[in-house]
């Protein structure tokens, strides 16, 4: 039963939102429920410009990668979010190397899935019909 258990606490979900502005990297246990560590290339860089790079998210998912094998997670199953909604439905610069710097860190990927939010209906943006005045 013991070994049963371990086999299912080392599996977990990396959160990966990319927007344009940020990377977020939360790795959660397989239910979603409890954190196990969560990083953003805002914690990474220094310069705003420098959070949605690359770069940043590369150095977030390392880190987050060495908290979650500390923690016993081996394996990821990676969600990848854009801001979706009335925002950009692609995801911004920090998604892929992000994904690939899970794996150079020690995570098995198991599967990639896309959870961006895209709305069934039209939706409004914000601003108003003459849009927003400066």
């Amino acid at each position: 039963m013991s070994q049963k258990h371990k086999k299912r606490g080392s599996v977990g979900i990396a959160w990966i939102y990319a927007s344009y502005n940020n990377t977020i990297i939360h790795i959660t246990d397989i239910s979603g429920a409890e954190t196990i560590a969560r990083v953003s290339g805002g914690m990474i860089a220094k310069a705003d410009r420098d959070k949605p790079s690359p770069w940043a998210a590369m150095q977030a998912a390392i880190r987050a990668a060495r908290i979650a094998l500390d923690k016993g997670i081996k394996v990821v199953h990676v969600k990848v979010k854009a801001p979706g909604g009335y925002g950009p439905k692609t995801p911004g610069p920090g998604a892929g190397p992000a994904i690939r710097a899970l794996v150079r860190a020690g995570l098995m990927v198991d599967r990639i899935e896309d959870v961006t939010p895209l709305p069934t209906d039209t939706i409004r943006k914000p601003g108003g019909r003459r849009g927003r005045r400066v």
